[in-house]
């Protein structure tokens, strides 16, 4: 095995305890009050190791709910619109998404937490709008409702029902979860392909 490959490893394992680290003082106490020597101590490695892998906790923060929400949002990509630029559409089969959700809920709960959801909650709004607005877009024609307005209804219904369930403790299993939004969408005229 090569020393890169070793490397490798130990720089995953490193991000895992920092990120790991992290998410749990998240939990624990309001972002402000977090510090690197926190993450650092409940890490067991030294604020310099932080340093090399984040340049401050914000970036930590940014890092962690960019990587969260690709994954979760790549469930919601549908064929091609997998290498699109953009944020990926919500499509038909939800299972995965709440599958992913449940697999990652201690991150999910600590970022719908009390006070802290606003950073997280506003980030998954855009990149679900933002996602239903270039399908829409992508449907052609003359819409009776503004695709604009559109979006934001499908993503704040699907936010908030996510935020709902995961402060919840998830009563509901992720495929009756994925079966009931979808009905619930469909009920409002809200498909999902």
């Amino acid at each position: 095995m090569s020393t890169e490959a070793k490397l490798d490893r130990r720089v995953v394992k490193t991000r895992e305890a920092i990120n790991k680290a992290f998410l749990e003082l998240f939990a624990e106490k309001e972002f402000q009050h977090i510090t690197i020597n926190d993450i650092s101590d409940r890490a067991n490695v030294n604020r310099g190791t932080v340093y090399l892998h984040y340049a401050d906790k914000y970036d930590l923060l940014d890092k962690n709910i960019e990587s969260h929400l690709n994954r979760l949002l790549a469930f919601c990509v549908h064929g091609d619109a997998a290498s699109a630029d953009g944020p990926p559409a919500l499509e038909g089969d939800l299972k995965p998404v709440f599958d992913y959700l449940a697999a990652h809920y201690s991150f999910f709960s600590a970022m719908f937490a009390n006070q802290r959801t606003s950073v997280f909650r506003e980030r998954m709004l855009a990149f679900v709008a933002g996602g239903v607005l270039r399908k829409l877009d992508g449907l052609g024609g003359a819409p009776r409702i503004d695709r604009e307005l559109h979006a934001e209804f499908v993503a704040s219904a699907f936010v908030g029902i996510v935020e709902w369930w995961i402060g919840r403790a998830m009563p509901h299993s992720p495929e009756a979860m994925a079966r009931q939004l979808r009905d619930l969408f469909a009920k409002n005229g809200v498909e999902l392909h």
